[in-house]
Parts: C-alpha cells; structure tokens; sequence
C-alpha cells in the first residue's frame, strides 16, 4: 500500500513507516513545515521516500493520512484529480485547546474521514461530532533495556520549552531542581539554568537519557509524550504529573504520579537516593510499556484499519 503522509512528528513516524507499506513524504524546497520529507535525526527504513510537492500528482497513492487540517487543502493542490476516491485518515495527536468541554474537532462535520486519536484521554474529550473515530494507542520501537541509572540525576525530554512553558511543566522545573539536579533535552532548550542537550539524534539520546537515575514528565496537558514511553521502554522509573493519559500509561510498581509537587519533587530525591529501587522500578515501567506500546500491536492496530479503508 502506497501511504501519503507528512512528517509532523518525528517519534509517531518513526513508528508508523516501520510497518509493510510504501510511505510517502511531501518535500519542499526549504524543509518547512508543509513538507520536511525525511528526517535527519531518525534512523527509518528504505520504504519511506520523500516526494517533491510538485511531483506528487505523478504519484499513485492509496491512502492519504493527515494530522493538520491545512494537509486537506495541500492534498486537493497537489495531487489533483478525485481526491475524494482515496481514503483517508485524520490523526490527532493533541488534546483539545481553549474552552476543553466545547472544543469541536476540525472533522467534526465530516463523516467521510476517519478520525484517528493516539489516546483514549483524547477520543474522550474532543467533540468528535459525527467523525466516525478510532482510538490507535502509541507505538515505540524497542530500544532496548539501556539504563544504567549511574548519574544520581532526572532527564526530561521537551521540545521549545520556553514557549510552551505551562503547557509542558517546565514552570516547574526549578521547584524539581531544588531536589535533583536536571538535565534536559529536545528541541530549544540550550539556554535554560540545567544541563541541556540539544537536537541529538536518537539513539544517542536514548542512550545519554538512559545514564540519568529517573525519568521526569512534569507535563499539565499532552495527549502522554512518547518520550515518556521511550523512557520506561530504556528502563527508567518515572516520575509524572498525574494529568492526561499519564494515569493510565504508568502503574504503581513503575515510579510516581500525583498532582502534588511536593509529592513528585520527594519521589525524585528518593530514586536519586536509592538505585536499587530506581532499578526495579525501571524494570517494570518497561514490561508496563512493551506490553501495551509495543510496536507489533501498533503496526497491527494500523493494518487492520487501512484493510478496512
């Protein structure tokens, strides 16, 4: 099957071009955001080829799949023809914004696309309205079980963390610090008062991340951060606010979430404190997340719906 997609985000794709299919990727001349083609940090296969944007109506393409309402309108531009005898597929990766209990999806009043959302958290609280709607949990290739815990230090993963300040925690961060030394990494972090890393290529950070005692996820509002998957796959505990799908992604024996601040900034002293808990903590956050974000039953999930389309 020959898969239209635009690379949004990097650790969803990573996962997604990893099944039985061909994958195409929109490219324009600058790498912007309307199409980027491959990623330069991911390691994905040979099926995944970037197209120039004015080369796809050249394309033969059996299904579209989007994550951002403008792909509609640069669908119908460059493929041309009957864009509506190809089915497609609406991914949303976000929680709802603004007014939460009335945010209306932008498919909401279309009953020919699927609409596709990465958590039950999210399928629960957009307004759908008649968008018939999947619910595909994340998947994570395994990286192995890397931890060694040898630095008494929290990582967290965060991309532009100055912009979304609130949104992912990173207010927070100095009440965090107080008790743990940090370490950040993602996309626009050099600058913050911690040790930063910035833009490493995957498996380098999984294995820099991987040296760090514990596992920080102070995110308020995201539909669950595969970097919080990534890291309980490495082995890490974590330590999480109790918001969004974080409540079902993380059992007890894994680590620490709760609302209180109090609460996870002493869990993080604690793990810090004492590596054999750290350890065995690690441990069965990554038996928690290969059996449920295993990548075989993503890939899986996925080919069902597209035999179905």
């Amino acid at each position: 099957m020959r898969i239209l997609l635009w690379h949004v985000h990097g650790s969803w794709t990573g996962a997604f071009v990893r099944g039985a299919h061909e994958y195409l990727l929109p490219l324009v001349p600058d790498r912007g955001p309307d199409g980027r083609g491959r990623a330069r940090t991911y390691d994905w296969p040979g099926s995944v080829r970037e197209v120039p944007w004015d080369r796809l109506r050249d394309e033969p393409v059996d299904v579209v799949v989007y994550q951002r309402p403008r792909e509609l309108g640069l669908a119908r531009e460059w493929l041309g023809g009957d864009l509506d005898a190809i089915p497609a597929i609406y991914v949303e990766h976000n929680t709802p914004a603004g007014d939460v209990p009335r945010t209306r999806h932008a498919l909401a009043g279309r009953d020919d696309v699927t609409l596709v959302h990465v958590t039950h958290f999210n399928e629960l609280f957009w307004d759908n309205g008649r968008a018939p709607t999947r619910v595909i949990e994340h998947g994570v290739p395994d990286p192995g079980h890397l931890y060694t815990g040898e630095l008494p230090r929290a990582g967290v993963v965060v991309n532009e963390p100055v912009r979304r300040t609130r949104v992912a925690g990173t207010d927070l961060l100095p009440r965090f610090a107080a008790e743990v030394p940090l370490d950040v990494f993602g996309m626009k972090v050099n600058g913050l008062p911690y040790g930063t890393y910035e833009d490493l290529p995957q498996h380098v950070m999984h294995h820099e991340l991987a040296r760090r005692r514990v596992y920080l996820h102070p995110y308020r509002w995201t539909s669950l951060g595969l970097a919080l998957v990534e890291a309980m796959t490495l082995g890490m505990p974590v330590v999480a606010v109790a918001a969004t799908e974080a409540v079902e992604a993380v059992p007890p024996e894994a680590g620490v979430i709760s609302t209180r601040v109090e609460v996870l900034a002493r869990a993080l002293k604690e793990f810090a404190a004492d590596p054999e808990r750290a350890a065995r903590a690690g441990k069965a956050a990554r038996a928690a997340a290969l059996s449920r974000y295993g990548l075989d039953r993503f890939l899986a999930d996925w080919d069902r719906l597209l035999a179905e389309l």
